[in-house]
């Protein structure tokens, strides 16, 4: 198994840029328009979440994202169909997020033949818990070469760390801080809390999110983890744009970020 992520964790080891946005938002069409745009970018990795109407872990700005882009007509379906036409050469490693719910109403075994027939590498699904993956999903995410991404909190044990680090084949979600996304995290606070997962010496790199808005703010994430994943910033960043404007302003934002 190697798929896309896993061949970019190999080969870049530091300071990744993971973007966060909602698929068919701000209007249907722009998860491809969004993607595309960022592949014209220094952007590592893309990170496309799946709309949900009871979003545990997200603030107003991405739950309001989640709520217009179902209003558009975003389901996993519409996604997959989207992904699937898109003429783009790919290159960015693609994680879908979402929620065990919908996921399972689909099916999970036809969800993740998807993920590899459109090219994802990856998912997040916050409330799959760690034992259920391990002895009912995991094969079959090593049947169609999907890695599965888990987060740890500050207030995640060691021993449960040291599990999720044994499930992982690509990287890790370190949260800064058990809150929702967009919320305004000191992220030298949690200066802690990142020396002891360095001191852990974990087999895989991780990421750090939550609460990370800026140049500044991905520097000193940068400091600590592999990289940084930035979500509300950016779904914010775009929320006016359209088709015709769409690909200058994810290029600004990653300008902004790593310039």
């Amino acid at each position: 198994m190697n798929n896309t992520l896993q061949q970019l964790l190999q080969q870049k080891k530091n300071k990744l840029l993971n973007l966060f946005y909602t698929a068919g938002y701000p209007y249907l069409t722009a998860t491809t328009d969004v993607l595309n745009a960022i592949q014209t970018t220094a952007c590592d990795i893309v990170e496309i979440g799946i709309p949900f109407s009871d979003p545990l872990s997200d603030g107003p700005t991405i739950q309001n994202s989640s709520r217009i882009a179902l209003e558009n007509g975003m389901n996993i379906e519409t996604l997959f169909q989207q992904l699937k036409h898109n003429t783009t050469k790919t290159k960015t490693p693609i994680i879908l997020m979402g929620y065990l719910n919908p996921v399972m109403q689909y099916g999970i075994k036809k969800f993740l033949q998807q993920c590899q027939n459109v090219g994802v590498a990856a998912t997040i699904l916050p409330d799959l818990p760690i034992d259920i993956y391990e002895q009912e999903y995991q094969h079959l995410y090593q049947q169609y070469h999907v890695s599965n991404i888990f987060l740890v909190t500050p207030e995640t044990t060691q021993q449960r760390i040291l599990k999720i680090d044994a499930l992982t084949n690509s990287f890790i979600y370190v949260l800064s801080a058990s809150a929702t996304t967009g919320k305004t995290v000191q992220l030298e606070q949690q200066q802690l809390f990142f020396q002891r997962l360095n001191k852990m010496k974990l087999k895989n790199p991780y990421l750090i999110g939550f609460g990370i808005r800026s140049k500044d703010d991905f520097t000193m994430a940068t400091t600590y983890a592999n990289g940084a994943i930035i979500g509300s910033a950016f779904v914010e960043h775009i929320k006016n744009a359209n088709t015709k404007t769409i690909t200058k302003k994810v290029q600004q934002f990653v300008n902004q970020i790593l310039d």
